[in-house]
């Protein structure tokens, strides 16, 4: 990257199912690189999963995907133990830097919906474990993979909002 072009990062990532270690190796680049902000696209699935999220010291928001079971204490645990989660429950969220704005789900379809609303600058998504990324109109389409490493080697993307300049980071 050329020194002129600024940094704002927005670290996107889905299906993390419990690895600790490899959502470890991604926080440790989130923090190098200075995101400013994490999505999770869904399939935490243990509420000790926000504890690993919560050592970035950034907002974190978040989906649940269709294999968070413990829905209601991750849902208690992001609204009384760790204050840098957000969840924004199953179907979708939202949310906006610095006018940039974002909508996120883990199914495709309800990206898709999201994607023709025509409000985003960005539509993320989960749930296949496959990194994808579209250009769709002004709008990027964004599925991150999967940080668990189940159907291929683990991953999330780094968006730098300022560029619109979309990086797959393997770990």
């Amino acid at each position: 990257m050329k020194n002129s072009e600024p940094e704002k990062l927005v670290a996107v990532m889905s299906d993390s199912h419990d690895n600790i270690w490899n959502m470890r190796k991604a926080l440790a680049v989130i923090k190098k690189r200075n995101a400013a902000i994490i999505i999770h696209c869904g399939d935490f699935v243990a509420p000790f999963m926000l504890k690993e999220l919560e050592q970035a010291q950034i907002p974190v928001h978040g989906v649940f995907g269709n294999n968070d079971g413990e829905r209601h204490l991750l849902t208690q645990f992001s609204l009384t133990t760790f204050s840098h989660i957000t969840l924004h429950g199953r179907m979708a969220g939202e949310v906006e830097l610095d006018g940039f704005k974002i909508g996120f789900a883990h199914e495709p379809v309800i990206a898709d919906g999201l994607l023709y609303r025509k409000k985003y600058d960005m539509v993320c998504f989960g749930h296949s474990h496959t990194y994808t990324e579209e250009r769709i109109g002004q709008t990027l389409l964004l599925n991150p993979g999967e940080i668990m490493g189940k159907d291929g080697r683990p991953g999330f993307a780094l968006v730098n909002i300022v560029t619109g300049k979309c990086e797959h980071i393997l770990i």
